[in-house]
């Protein structure tokens, strides 16, 4: 069957998807402009991420995510602070990451994390030393990982909306 035949119509399921995202992403907002945190915004990034999934996938890859986020800050500080942030020293912080978690024999969300993170810390412009930096970024990272695994075990997704949305 073609879009053209079809009515637009919505799902049961889909809206309260929609309703539990919106209410987990407005909640992790709330909570990092409560904590003052500069960039707050990655707080409600990272639980739209979480909620995507269900609280037993959320909760294996959300353990990975903190896991690449706490890399990713402290590499990217420990690197502008002692080599600078030009490209090779980016280039080499990235290829660092993925040694380091192929050698822990760690996912690659946990890379995946990490070199995110590392790209925040180092390629975005900020007043403060790359330390304050690395620890805002993994607060607001980890409050969004813990606000979606939250509203997940509260608000289970239904498993008929999982297998027909992921």
């Amino acid at each position: 069957m073609t879009w053209k035949h079809r009515w637009p119509r919505l799902e049961r399921l889909e809206v309260i998807h929609a309703v539990r995202t919106t209410i987990a992403a407005v909640t992790a907002l709330l909570l990092a402009r409560l904590l003052k945190l500069p960039e707050f915004y990655w707080a409600p990034i990272t639980t739209i991420i979480v909620t995507q999934s269900t609280l037993g996938a959320a909760l294996n890859i959300s353990k990975q995510r903190l896991l690449g986020t706490a890399l990713g800050a402290v590499m990217a500080a420990l690197l502008v602070t002692y080599a600078g942030g030009n490209t090779v020293v980016y280039g080499a912080g990235i290829l660092f990451c993925g040694l380091i978690c192929a050698l822990f024999h760690v996912e690659r969300s946990a890379f995946r994390y990490a070199g995110i993170t590392l790209t925040i810390v180092m390629l975005t412009a900020h007043q403060q030393p790359p330390w304050i930096i690395a620890v805002h970024r993994f607060v607001e990272i980890s409050l969004g990982i813990v606000v979606g695994l939250l509203i997940s075990a509260v608000w289970p997704e239904s498993q008929t909306a999982t297998l027909s949305g992921s």
